[in-house]
């Protein structure tokens, strides 16, 4: 008897990314990775009409769309990794014949947002702590120069997780970017304001809602707090958003004498690749520092001049 072919029905993009979707939800990712998915699948098909067989079509559009000098490595690399996923599972359907993201991603140096310490100080003293959002924003505040918590995760924080106590908190896997449980220390001063804000609490509210929450007991979105930010930076006249606190605990961290691998895994960096990059702004500042501070400079410019080392 002759082999029987499997026809493949051909469905629309719309119809394989549900599907896509689904997949990823079944895999474990959050809500909010999938509507960064969505997000930048959507951007992608604005620009791309074709069918979804016309695979030479396809592979054109996504150089297109990839060739833009303007985007910055970062960007480009989050595209495409959220494309070359989505792509991946059209060739495992057996869609597409092979993945048509075939280009390395682009070298990232990283650009870490530093604050500076004496802006820290003021930002500290803006938020009401005598209201329940104002004593919040200290507290994320705190919480987040104490231990560089990524925004998304510090907003994640149940009740159970802040061991006052032993002074740590645990980020567990459901809530950490890397799904990995860690568990970082925190400073007294960081813990006596978070126990503040535990008190206010209403007795209505269950366990389950976070710590960081809205004043009526709903959960505080990472937008919500970086617009709570952004009012801060216009009363100080200076830019902070979420993760520029998360940079400025790394780097002040290292400039006061923490070494990188604690660093790595306070932040819950996956490698010392992502960490690497405070290293090196500390080092800039070993240079720029010995630039001025040098015993050097106390001699004569014109006698220098004259040393010829042999």
């Amino acid at each position: 008897m002759g082999k029987t072919l499997k026809l493949l029905t051909i469905l629309t993009w719309e119809e394989y990314l549900s599907e896509f979707f689904i997949e990823k939800r079944v895999q474990g990712c959050r809500e909010r990775t999938i509507q960064d998915y969505k997000l930048h699948l959507d951007l992608f098909f604005r620009t791309y009409q074709g069918d979804i067989d016309n695979y030479h079509l396809l592979c054109n559009k996504v150089k297109e769309y990839f060739s833009t000098s303007t985007i910055a490595p970062a960007t480009f690399n989050i595209r495409r990794a959220y494309l070359k996923s989505f792509f991946s599972y059209l060739v495992n359907v057996g869609v597409l014949p092979k993945n048509p993201i075939d280009f390395s991603k682009r070298k990232d140096e990283g650009r870490a947002r530093n604050v500076s310490q004496d802006v820290l100080i003021e930002l500290l003293k803006l938020p009401d702590k005598k209201t329940f959002a104002g004593l919040r924003d200290y507290c994320l505040i705190l919480l987040t120069l104490d231990t560089g918590i990524r925004p998304q995760e510090a907003l994640s924080l149940l009740p159970k997780d802040i061991n006052l106590s032993g002074l740590e908190v645990t980020i567990r896997k459901e809530i950490a970017k890397t799904k990995t449980t860690r568990t970082v220390p925190i400073s007294p001063l960081t813990a006596t304001h978070i126990q503040k804000l535990l008190k206010v609490r209403l007795s209505t509210w269950h366990d389950n809602i976070p710590v960081f929450c809205s004043y009526e007991g709903k959960p505080f979105l990472e937008s919500s707090w970086a617009h709570r930010l952004k009012k801060y930076s216009y009363q100080l006249g200076h830019s902070i958003t979420p993760y520029s606190l998360r940079h400025s605990f790394a780097l002040l961290y290292l400039r006061n004498g923490g070494n990188v691998f604690t660093l790595q895994r306070t932040m819950g960096h996956a490698d010392l690749n992502m960490t690497k990059r405070y290293l090196a702004l500390t080092g800039e500042d070993l240079k720029r520092e010995h630039k001025t501070a040098s015993p050097i400079n106390l001699f004569n410019k014109k006698r220098v001049k004259n040393i010829n080392p042999k």
